[in-house]
């Protein structure tokens, strides 16, 4: 084998898909030659982004008949999340948009009273006839997803609601609808295996998980506040001290069974600069579980470049809350999956009445300009906690805005965006754990996975965020300071009945 080709799709995050190979020793080159996509001796089809543009840009390039013929010569393939479903006829997502057609199924939504998109690690069953796939625990990143399993593919299915197609296999041909370059050490032996031409039975079992009722397991999110190249942490975004290296952290906190990482650059906003991609690049390299990162994203070109430099979710507050607009343009491009609020939410106090008035924004202590950030969707006021609201604050806690932190967590999933972290200002560095009714009315007010943040000090503490709804929970100084490891509160959490990912 010369080399592994992965093919531009013009929407795809490819650093992780990158990394991934150059952990196993192998040259990967990015490419959208006609040729190489029918003939080269491994082919990877990534993608993120719409099944849409996705197609569209597959057609522009003249690659849509090169891969049909290579997936039906059963020459060594792996597709990856998006890139599962443009193997299909067609998608819900894009009406009218005919997909590769080698699967013949139609892709649809997640049904229900799920949270969408499907963000986290789930668990992965291998089926009868499956050779490279094994048992274990993936990270997922959809709204979509194929429902019946395909005549003539041995499948690996999962649970979300109801079960789904997880990844099918064919010959020398793989299709995964998680993210295997972000599914640990399980995820990178099943690439090294297709790398290989393995078609052994796969009885590896790199991880292990004990799962919710649709198979979801809560993510353990450290964070790490950056500056100048450095973590720092302080108490409620002050007084910030020097907590290591963001590279050394970032790969001590995924041996340690972290599920995520965030790194947010806590002063490229005040500062006016973008956030060092520089650090993202050389944490990465060492990561092999999803990586958020936020600060200083002003428009899609600042986070194409984050994401080129190796994230795989973009956060913005700030730049978010001056043009809201930015997230659609975000989710338009990358995918909601890959478009994080990053909610910054200080509690404030009302005149006696105001939260059982119902009235304008203005009313709730928004200013008229604000109005665009109140959507119809929100919860009546009398869902929230009597006598108390919170307003968003942004440019790191140093100035408060005034608009509701609840109509802007709504307005915001509406606009586009796919994940809400939700930081109380007031929390935040304290260890006095989180808010607990910020959090219960955010999730209240929206459709998406909700990160609780600010606050955290014990297990108990991300015990009560869980069962106050959040679908993840992050902590900093916790770990940072050594009070705890990443294993450590999980395995207390198990003992509390929380259902986690647990690596062997």
């Amino acid at each position: 084998m010369t080399y592994v080709a992965i093919i531009r799709t013009g929407s795809a995050n490819l650093a992780s898909v990158l990394a991934a190979f150059a952990r196993a020793g192998v040259e990967a080159r990015v490419t959208a030659d006609p040729h190489e996509a029918e003939h080269a001796d491994r082919v990877v089809l990534p993608g993120v982004g719409s099944f849409g543009a996705a197609m569209h840009a597959l057609r522009e390039g003249a690659l849509v008949g090169p891969l049909r013929r290579r997936l039906e010569a059963g020459r060594p393939t792996l597709a990856i999340c998006l890139g599962l479903q443009l193997l299909a006829e067609s998608s819900e997502e894009s009406p009218g948009v005919a997909g590769l057609g080698v699967l013949p199924a139609k892709i649809t939504r997640f049904a229900g009273d799920l949270r969408v998109p499907q963000l986290g690690w789930n668990r992965v069953a291998a089926g009868d006839g499956c050779r490279m796939l094994a048992d274990g625990c993936a990270y997922y990143a959809n709204s979509y997803r194929l429902e019946s399993e395909p005549a003539g593919w041995a499948c690996a299915t999962t649970d979300y609601g109801g079960c789904f197609v997880g990844a099918v296999e064919r010959g020398r041909v793989l299709a995964c609808q998680f993210h295997p370059e972000l599914s640990g050490p399980w995820g990178q032996a099943l690439i090294e295996r297709w790398i290989a031409g393995d078609t052994h039975t796969a009885t590896a079992l790199h991880g292990s998980s004990r799962t919710t009722a649709s198979g979801l397991t809560p993510r353990i999110i450290p964070c790490l506040d950056v500056r100048d190249g450095r973590i720092v942490k302080g108490v409620r975004f002050a007084d910030l001290r020097d907590a290591g290296d963001p590279v050394e952290r970032a790969a001590l906190y995924e041996a340690q069974g972290a599920d995520e990482l965030v790194i947010l650059d806590v002063s490229a906003t005040p500062d006016g600069r973008r956030t060092a991609a520089h650090t993202v690049a050389k944490v990465r390299a060492v990561l092999s579980i999803p990586l958020t990162v936020g600060g200083g994203v002003r428009t899609t070109d600042d986070a194409a470049r984050l994401l080129d430099a190796g994230a795989d979710k973009v956060g913005v507050n700030t730049a978010a809350v001056r043009d809201p607009s930015l997230l659609t343009r975000l989710a338009e491009r990358f995918g909601v999956q890959c478009t994080v609020l990053a909610l910054d939410a200080a509690r404030r106090q009302h005149a006696k009445g105001a939260e059982q008035s119902g009235g304008s924004g203005t009313e709730r202590g928004c200013s008229a300009s604000d109005s665009i950030l109140v959507s119809s969707s929100v919860p009546s006021p009398s869902l929230r906690p009597s006598g108390c609201s919170w307003e968003v604050v942004v440019r790191s806690g140093s100035e408060r805005t005034g608009i509701d932190a609840i109509d802007w967590a709504a307005e915001a999933c509406r606009l586009g965006a796919g994940e809400i972290l939700l930081t109380s200002f007031d929390r935040d560095g304290t260890h006095a754990g989180y808010d607990l009714d910020l959090l219960r009315s955010v999730g209240d007010a929206v459709t998406v996975p909700v990160i609780a943040s600010g606050g955290a000090s014990s297990a108990s503490h991300l015990r009560e965020a869980l069962d106050a709804g959040a679908d993840a929970v992050l902590a900093a100084s916790i770990f940072h300071d050594g009070h705890t490891t990443v294993g450590d509160i999980k395995r207390e959490l198990a003992g509390l009945g929380t259902p986690v990912r647990l690596s062997e």
